[in-house]
């Protein structure tokens, strides 16, 4: 009688613990920058440090580059222009090389540049406007998934499109182009991958 009583109590415990692993979340939102240290990005031509808590891209032209490639995710980050005018950075995905002679991906970058904030000049429809906060700290959420991508700046919709090509899978970089458009600081920077 013991027996199996105990036996149908691990059979229900084990129903049960399979029954709750369906509903767990597929997707699982992990942060690409710890605050602390660089670990999960290569740098590449380019001068960055932690400080403060935020990547802060010193000199340079180049990229601070995941070591991960990305298929399909949501990529969610803040990031804040040092300069007054003429600031001029970028967050490149999906790009497997950088061509020679020239210091970032041929594409495709989501535009951090003055008066060019979200846009992805590659895609058509994809720009915005009137969204971003000048001088102050700005929150993107990039969501990639097949041939489309979406942005939302500051919890508001930006602009949805369709039409990205190969490759589905690359890396995702942080443009450094400091020389000619100032530095940024980058924090918050979190990627849920998609199915």
């Amino acid at each position: 009688m013991k027996a199996s009583s105990v036996f149908s109590s691990l059979t229900i415990a084990a129903v049960l613990l399979t029954s709750c692993s369906v509903f767990e979340p597929r997707e699982k939102r992990v942060a690409l920058f710890d605050g602390k240290t660089l670990d999960g990005w290569t740098l590449i031509t380019c001068e960055a440090a932690v400080d403060d808590g935020d990547i802060l891209l010193k000199a340079g032209n180049g990229l601070v580059q995941t070591e991960k490639k990305y298929g399909n995710f949501i990529l969610e980050f803040d990031w804040k222009a040092l300069r007054d005018a003429k600031w001029d950075s970028g967050v490149y995905f999906r790009y497997d090389t950088i061509p020679p002679k020239r210091p970032w991906p041929a594409r495709y970058q989501v535009n951090l540049r003055q008066g060019m904030e979200g846009n992805l000049d590659d895609l058509e429809g994809a720009k915005s406007e009137g969204l971003v906060k000048v001088g102050q700290w700005n929150r993107f959420k990039l969501t990639v998934r097949g041939s489309k991508a979406s942005l939302e700046i500051n919890g508001k919709p930006a602009w949805e499109a369709d039409g990205l090509a190969e490759p589905a899978m690359g890396y995702i970089a942080l443009q450094a182009e400091v020389p000619g458009g100032g530095q940024y600081r980058f924090r918050n920077i979190y990627l849920t991958e998609l199915d």
